[in-house]
């Protein structure tokens, strides 16, 4: 993918455009290469390999994928209602809620605690990702903001013989404030402490990305999984290695009963994540990706990890 930045830096957009790159694709890596905030986010592994749904499932609905090495299952959580039984508020969906996971890895790792500040900080980080502060994209946040903190989340992880499981919510306490309170603001949530399990398990294995890159690309959420899976498994690729059409349909399309129906627009979402991912080494065959070991998005000498 480096054709389409090396274009841009000798010739310039247009030129790009004229070659025939899809503007989107352009697009995302003129906001990257343009962006100048060197800032590092984190993710956990496990999120890496196995994602939330792309689309709203019917509130009540469990989430379950299954990859080569992580079967990942999300039970949505209930909300207590005054004088009637508890409803179902649905499992976490979209681009939305991946960046909240990502602020709530993140400030986890940088301050090295479980407790998170949210609130103001938590829109203050949507606003340097682009995510504008009106009243759609904020009712947005919370309603995601609400499935985080309700679901329960299983991870079955199976590597070298060896399988492990945890089975946990993603945050142990979240303060929920009323939104029409004038006293409050559009301050919607206050605290949230991540779970024991899951901050362990983050701690352990981090995923580095470049916050750079989601700006870019934060509205769309097959291309932020994508990128997050590229950062995870690149760098430690021992050699070549080729993933068939049906293992990527089965990570990342949910949604797509049909495997030609996928598979272009895994390619279109592809090539937004490598827009992003300067270094990325692939290749797109009849039979699937070709993989090459790359450099990872960031540097071994980003910010260590607080424990």
């Amino acid at each position: 993918m480096g054709t389409v930045h090396e274009l841009i830096e000798a010739r310039g957009k247009q030129a790009a455009l004229q070659a025939d790159f899809d503007r989107r694709v352009v697009d995302a890596a003129m906001r990257y290469m343009s962006d100048e905030d060197g800032d590092v986010g984190f993710v956990y592994s496990g999120w890496a390999q196995a994602a939330l749904p792309h689309r709203r499932l019917p509130d009540d609905e469990t989430w379950q994928i299954q990859t080569e090495r992580v079967t990942l299952l999300v039970e949505p959580g209930k909300r207590i209602v005054a004088d009637g039984k508890p409803v179902s508020v649905g499992v976490p969906y979209g681009s939305r809620a991946r960046l909240i996971m990502l602020y709530l890895q993140t400030e986890a790792l940088r301050t090295g605690s479980r407790e998170v500040e949210l609130g103001r900080s938590l829109r203050g980080w949507l606003g340097r990702m682009g995510i504008p502060h009106g009243g759609k994209s904020i009712k947005e946040v919370r309603e995601q903001a609400e499935r985080i903190s309700r679901c329960r989340l299983t991870f079955h992880i199976q590597q070298g013989g060896r399988a492990g499981l945890f089975n946990q919510h993603i945050v142990d306490t979240a303060l929920f404030l009323d939104g029409d309170d004038p006293k409050q603001g559009s301050l919607f949530l206050e605290t949230a402490r991540l779970s024991e399990t899951f901050f362990e398990q983050l701690q352990r294995h981090p995923v580095p990305i470049e916050e750079a890159a989601i700006r870019a690309i934060n509205n769309n959420s097959m291309a932020l999984d994508i990128y997050c899976w590229l950062a995870y498994r690149l760098h430690v690729l021992p050699g070549q290695r080729s993933i068939g059409w049906k293992a990527l349909h089965a990570q990342f399309g949910a949604g797509f009963l049909r495997l030609d129906h996928f598979r272009p627009r895994f390619i279109e979402n592809l090539q937004l994540a490598l827009a992003v991912y300067r270094d990325a080494k692939v290749d797109i065959g009849v039979k699937g990706l070709v993989l090459e070991p790359s450099r990872p998005p960031v540097p071994p000498r980003a910010p260590s990890v607080s424990r």
